[in-house]
């Protein structure tokens, strides 16, 4: 292992040299720019042997690596906010196609007004489109997750894409401490990409992407739902083996094992706070600050977010008798996305458990921990409405 520090962003860059992908395209956009600059440069060098694509748009450049994965090609692209949107299209396609493509989204508040600073309002509105997605919390588990993410994309029980999630700015941009394991070990984990199924192959013609009559479409489409449905047994398969191979290095720089989730001193809890990505890091200290001050309290934090881990989060929060969920994405005219889907969980069952939703940070909003006890207050208490802006 090699410690270094970076900023998060050029952890991923590494991350993406040595996964070794065939096709990186990709157009800039603030905050993700750094990455794919990195990774150029690692072309340009030679130090990554990859058709790396100049597109002219996002749509370009998920469109480039829908065709390149087709072919059977490993590949990479990274993205943010309105960068997303554009791709919206194509990202149902790919994950229709089966086709295992691997993205990094820096998260960035959508337009209007515009704002170039962090929420996760741009990979939330993407639930539904059939991408895994996973969120870190720090550089460390940038690099591990972007790691993990291929090799759990290109199971042949998944051959779904991926999307790992970190917070621009806040992360992105931030220099923190993280291991580099040596190439030689990232390539026993993930060796070279051999496709599974259907690709582009003179000798062997076939139709990728071909219309789906009223007789089959519900049959494909259930066929994606329950690849999703499996990816739940194998990314967990795939935490085990990564947190087996690459043991903690620096303490607090990732979970001690790779879960769907994280409980941060919640086996006495009472009440818990919900959230995920960096802002996590600030609720750890809220909870111990609290803690010292003889309450119990945890927090949960969410690495997968889809598949949604309903076991992980059902047994976690079993004896809990408050939850705070804390998001950066709202849905207007509805509650918060990852609320709405806790309280039906728990709703289903029959849990006790009294769940209030807090929104969080939106446009970069600065989340301090005077925020965190304020909500914590609030939840104990009872106090204020089912869903409570934090401004």
């Amino acid at each position: 292992m090699t410690k270094t520090v970076m900023e998060a962003s050029h952890a991923i860059s590494e991350a993406v040299k040595m996964i070794k992908p065939g096709v990186v395209a990709a157009y800039p956009i603030t905050p993700q720019t750094h990455i794919v600059e990195r990774i150029s440069d690692f072309v340009a060098d030679g130090d990554l042997k990859a058709e790396y694509i100049r597109v002219e748009s996002e749509f370009g450049a998920i469109s480039a690596c829908l065709g390149a994965s087709a072919t059977g090609v490993r590949v990479y692209t990274s993205t943010s906010a309105q960068g997303l949107a554009l791709m919206f299209e194509i990202l149902f396609i790919v994950s229709g196609m089966r086709l295992p493509v691997c993205m990094t989204v820096v998260n960035r508040a959508m337009s209007a007004p515009i704002s170039i600073w962090n929420d996760h309002q741009d990979s939330i509105s993407c639930r539904d489109t059939g991408w895994i997605q996973m969120y870190a919390e720090t550089a460390q588990e940038c690099y591990d997750l972007t790691l993990m993410q291929y090799k759990i994309s290109e199971n042949k029980n998944v051959l779904l894409p991926s999307m790992v999630c970190l917070d621009g700015f806040t992360l992105s941009h931030v220099y923190e401490p993280f291991d580099i394991p040596p190439q030689k070990q990232v390539d026993e984990f993930l060796p070279e990409y051999r496709p599974h199924s259907a690709i582009l192959d003179p000798d062997q013609p076939m139709t990728l992407g071909s219309i789906g009559f009223p007789s089959h479409y519900m049959e494909i489409r259930y066929s994606q739902i329950e690849a999703m449905e499996n990816s739940i047994d194998i990314i967990e398969k795939v935490f085990n083996e990564f947190s087996d191979n690459f043991p903690v290095q620096i303490e607090g720089s990732r979970p001690e094992r790779y879960y769907h989730t994280e409980g941060y001193r919640i086996d006495d809890a009472e009440t818990v706070f919900v959230a995920m990505g960096s802002v996590c890091g600030t609720i750890k200290v809220a909870v111990d600050k609290l803690r010292g001050e003889g309450e119990k309290v945890g927090l949960l934090k969410l690495i997968t977010y889809r598949p949604f881990p309903r076991e992980a989060i059902k047994n976690a929060l079993k004896d809990v008798k408050k939850v705070a969920v804390l998001e950066k994405a709202v849905s207007p005219g509805a509650n918060g996305p990852v609320f709405d889907e806790i309280s039906s969980l728990l709703y289903g069952e029959k849990s006790e458990a009294e769940i209030r939703n807090f929104i969080i940070g939106l446009g970069g909003r600065d989340v301090r921990l005077d925020h965190i006890e304020r909500i914590y207050e609030m939840t104990k208490e009872g106090k204020g409405k089912k869903q409570e802006w934090m401004f």
